[in-house]
């Protein structure tokens, strides 16, 4: 059966320079058959002040000498306007003067002193060679291959606390469970098949009711070998009619042993090489209205942000448990 309205989508732990999220991840979809991201160059030629005060003139000479031409220069210069002047050239001869007497004394005063090593750069110690560590450059960090994030799940990491609250919303989980079989864990045989291909080594649930007991549902995680697997997994759920979904987990409480029966919306997404899986409805499994949607995708996405989103953020951060 349908549902009225589109829910709006999520795409979780995006930067925001992050690409967009991958094609084929659904959000809250309806399951059928009642179940369920140069500066200016410095004046090159420039004939730097000299440091001395201006000496007057030598007096003129009948026959001064016949000055070199010199090349045009792309920069101003007060010598440059008005009628040339000999004096500028005066001043230059003394300063080089100066300059060279000192280039003189300072090389005696090398002469003095001992050695001097010389000025080629030592090359880089072996430590400083070292490479940086294997991060990988993926926005999902090392969470985006199993290579990088060996370890498995365990359930007190993800589903450790018994009352969520996020967003002045709490939560109560009743129950939990990790399957190493996949497939048991899932409904319809393209997700099942998908989840083998990807080589699946477990998936984690834990269902939850909301403080009013009306909203009930489940959250999954499924740990796949790498990111392509895992976007393999959130493709297998595409479709209008949706027949591929995780498998709600009834509680022994009056109020989540009803998960399961009636309508229900599910959704999944990815995180690197994790798949993220929900299950949510009324207790009564009613066919929700659009305001009810919205409820449900709230519920949803609050019992996941307390509980995977964090434990997943963290392993792309060290690719280890806490």
């Amino acid at each position: 059966m349908g549902f009225p309205g589109e829910p709006p989508r999520r795409q979780p732990y995006n930067q925001p320079d992050a690409s967009p999220p991958t094609q084929g991840e659904h959000w809250f979809d309806a399951s059928s058959h009642n179940r369920a991201p140069e500066g200016a160059r410095a004046a090159q030629g420039a004939w730097p002040p000299p440091s001395q005060p201006q000496q007057p003139p030598s007096p003129p000479r009948q026959q001064p000498p016949q000055r070199q031409e010199r090349p045009r220069q792309e920069r101003w210069s007060p010598y440059d306007e008005g009628p040339r002047s000999r004096r500028p050239i005066y001043i230059a001869v003394g300063a080089l003067a100066v300059l060279i007497a000192g280039g003189i004394g300072l090389a005696m005063l090398a002469n003095s002193d001992p050695p001097a090593t010389t000025g080629t750069a030592s090359p880089p110690s072996a430590d400083s060679r070292a490479p940086a560590p294997n991060t990988p450059d993926d926005k999902f960090g090392f969470a985006t291959a199993r290579k990088t994030d060996p370890l498995l799940l365990t359930l007190n990491e993800v589903f450790k606390n018994k009352k969520v609250k996020i967003g002045g919303q709490s939560y109560l989980m009743t129950t939990r469970r990790a399957d190493k079989k996949c497939g048991d864990a899932v409904v319809g045989s393209k997700l099942q098949k998908a989840l083998t291909g990807g080589k699946c080594n477990q998936l984690l649930r834990a269902s939850f009711r909301d403080a009013s007991g009306k909203i009930i549902g489940t959250v999954g995680v499924a740990n796949l070998s790498t990111s392509t697997g895992a976007a393999k997994v959130v493709s297998a759920g595409t479709g209008k009619e949706r027949e591929e979904y995780i498998k709600p987990l009834p509680g022994k409480d009056t109020v989540t042993k009803f998960l399961g029966t009636g309508e229900a919306f599910v959704g999944e997404w990815r995180h690197g090489h994790y798949v993220v899986m929900v299950w949510f409805q009324y207790k009564d499994g009613h066919l929700p209205k659009k305001t009810e949607v919205k409820k449900l995708n709230q519920a949803a996405f609050g019992a996941a942000d307390a509980t995977v989103t964090p434990a997943l953020e963290g392993r792309s951060l060290t690719g280890k448990r806490p």
